[in-house]
């Protein structure tokens, strides 16, 4: 079973912290639609006829495509590719984009799943990241898409910002535990090279994001969901049993997906691609038969650590039968070996099948998977 990532580059304006690949002009939508059917036709045999459980819209604020041009992408889809009558189907979209047409038209195109970016409930938090939405909307987002007949909903908070108070981060936590948002995703605030926010904290506009601050609220996040049922099964992600996200745990998984649109990722275990970041070059050499992406062979040790990487992030761990598949024996007994001499262990839940990280662990999940990576 595989997955389909679509990457629609544009937003309405530009969030401070972003980083990702994105336009707040929208004059080369059509043409970006166009070249994105023609990626879709071109790429049809990509996935090898691999059955595919999972369509994910992402961006971007992909909700500010058309229902007309979220139709042609879907038609396209189903016509080149094998998507099972019951795959989730998720669109991510921001708060000022939810409305009862848009979400009628929504789930009449078997869009199933909504991934909301609320980020806070308060104005100030809100108006610091330069988020397109206001409090108001964020508090109204929810109750609007669940009278649509959107149930399987997840959420997006930030945490660690200077504005964010335990007490204010404490209630947004609490909002989306009293309406039982099935899934919630909480990232903390990371400083990006060249993104306005780290120029705004270089050029002493803004403060510095406080790491300890940072962590009290990870910690707190983790005890408040833990106890009002949530699964915390991957760093960021939390879910009510039977809730997680089937896309995002086939990239943990290590199971096999195409990226479409510029700067989309794809990987099929003996390679890793990705399209280029730049929407006019993009639309140019997609329309002329050109070359718009980037390729990188694998080897098994790039296949080993990246699942170190994704599985140490989630709460089942790295499975030893799993990471033993990918080395050979004596790769096998030096990362055994690792392990025992490690000066993380004490941050290690083991047993005779997988190692997982504790709680205080998933603070350092990227500093503890990289000492454990193969050169």
């Amino acid at each position: 079973m595989a997955g389909i990532y679509l990457h629609i580059p544009f937003c309405k304006q530009a969030c401070h912290y972003c980083n990702f690949h994105f336009s707040t002009s929208l004059k080369q939508k059509p043409a970006f639609v166009e070249a994105l059917l023609k990626e879709i036709e071109l790429r049809k045999d990509y996935l090898q006829q691999e059955v595919v459980k999972t369509v994910y819209f992402g961006g971007g604020t992909p909700s500010l495509l058309s229902t007309e041009e979220l139709t042609a992408i879907l038609d396209q889809l189903h016509r080149h590719f094998t998507i099972t009558a019951d795959a989730e189907i998720t669109l991510e979209t921001n708060p000022d984009n939810i409305q009862q047409g848009r979400l009628q038209d929504w789930k009449k195109l078997g869009i199933n799943r909504l991934s909301i970016g609320i980020q806070s409930f308060f104005e100030e938090d809100l108006q610091w990241m330069n988020r397109a939405h206001n409090a108001a909307e964020a508090l109204k987002a929810v109750e609007l898409a669940r009278s649509t007949g959107f149930e399987n909903l997840t959420v997006d908070l930030i945490y660690g910002t200077p504005t964010l108070s335990e007490a204010h981060w404490k209630w947004n936590v609490d909002r989306l535990i009293e309406w039982k948002i099935p899934h919630i995703s909480c990232y903390a605030l990371t400083v990006e090279p060249k993104t306005a926010l780290d120029h705004l904290i270089h050029t002493g506009k803004f403060p510095n994001v406080d790491p300890q601050k940072q962590a009290d609220h990870f910690l707190l996040l983790m005890k408040w969901l833990k106890t009002a049922g949530y699964e915390h099964y991957e760093i960021s992600n939390f879910a009510l049993p039977g809730h997680r996200s089937k896309h995002n745990s086939a990239y943990w998984q290590s199971e096999h997906y195409i990226g479409l649109g510029p700067s989309a990722h794809s990987f099929n275990t003996i390679s890793r691609q990705w399209n280029i970041a730049n929407n006019a070059i993009y639309i140019k050499e997609v329309k002329n038969g050109g070359i718009y992406w980037e390729k990188e062979t694998l080897t098994h040790k790039d296949v080993a650590n990246e699942y170190i990487m994704t599985a140490l992030r989630t709460t089942e761990g790295i499975h030893y039968k799993k990471i033993a598949s990918l080395l050979t024996t004596e790769e096998m007994n030096s990362f055994t070996q690792l392990l025992l001499s490690s000066k993380w262990k004490q941050y290690f839940i083991q047993s005779t099948e997988r190692i997982a990280l504790t709680d205080d662990g998933k603070l350092f999940a990227d500093a503890i998977s990289s000492d454990l990576f193969f050169e």
